[in-house]
């Protein structure tokens, strides 16, 4: 299983502001921090901001925040967000073609597979990712303005 570029990156926007806590952060220092793009971090930002993860302030004076405390967001419910579907093979989806479906055990074997792999998302917070939030500030340059 591997997660889309735009789920690692809405996780490591809502990391850093979570590092940054209750401070205004911009997408530059964010791309700059983890040498990712800018251009695709604001489409991530804007689409974390509707859907009420981040706060957006514009202008001049503007940036982005957090918009809820750190254990009110649930990474699970932030991956199956984040992700557009779970189709691990061809008969997940909805135009299944395999000639072996019918009697497949694959299906229900990726199936548990997937429900591990989120029940485990589903246990975590954001609060838990940032627990070492001293050492992710010095690693993402952001520790001696946080003091």
């Amino acid at each position: 299983m591997r997660l889309t570029l735009y789920s690692d990156y809405a996780l490591r926007v809502l990391m850093y502001t979570g590092v940054r806590r209750g401070r205004l952060c911009t997408i530059s220092e964010i791309a700059d921090a983890y040498d990712i793009s800018r251009n695709h971090l604001m489409k991530v930002v804007k689409d974390l901001g509707q859907a009420g993860y981040l706060e957006t302030i514009r202008g001049r004076s503007g940036g982005i925040r957090l918009a809820r405390e750190p254990h009110d967001i649930n990474i699970g419910q932030l991956v199956r967000y984040t992700e557009e579907g779970f189709e691990l093979v061809e008969c997940f989806g909805t135009s299944n073609l395999c000639a072996i479906s019918p009697a497949c055990r694959l299906r229900g074997l990726l199936g548990n597979a997937l429900n591990a792999f989120l029940e485990v998302l589903d246990e975590a917070s954001l609060a838990d990712l940032l627990e070492n939030g001293d050492a992710l500030a010095r690693l993402l340059g952001t520790a001696q303005d946080d003091g």
